[in-house]
């Protein structure tokens, strides 16, 4: 019975450390926030942005950055998957972030064959390089 106990510990304590690679809601993790921040990104700002796709297992998708041709849409509209609409919200000029993104907020259980398999977690490094249109004045909070 001890050896049980201990075996589940250790499985808990793995889980811990090591994390599920599959997430169940969206994670975001600032990598890099400029000093100053004159603007940021709010819904139905046109936005330019650099990424790197990538699946739990390291597998890279899509990459702007490899391109030198950053992505261009309007946040918040669903012109891009909801990971991205909701994990760019409040971004920087110059801010880096990571966004772990869920399936139901990414490309689902149907995916985006061939390279992306139904109901992944999708993992992006993004950089916001520019805001187009509205003024988004840091100071006002509302997003």
């Amino acid at each position: 019975m001890r050896a049980v106990a201990i075996l589940f510990f250790f499985l808990f304590l793995s889980s811990s450390v090591f994390g599920d690679k599959e997430v169940k809601e969206l994670q975001i993790g600032v990598k890099y926030k400029p000093e100053t921040c004159e603007f940021k990104a709010r819904k139905g700002d046109t936005v330019r942005v650099h990424y790197r796709g990538k699946l739990t297992d390291g597998t890279v998708f899509d990459s702007s950055f490899e391109r030198g041709d950053p992505i261009s849409f309007e946040l918040g509209t669903g012109q891009v998957i909801k990971g991205w609409d909701q994990g760019l919200l409040g971004t920087c000029v110059g801010e880096k972030r990571k966004l772990k993104i869920p399936a139901k907020l990414g490309y689902g259980e149907q995916g985006s064959p061939p390279t992306i398999p139904g109901g992944a977690t999708l993992i992006f490094e993004t950089e916001l390089v520019e805001i187009l249109g509205k003024n988004s004045k840091a100071e006002d909070e509302e997003l």
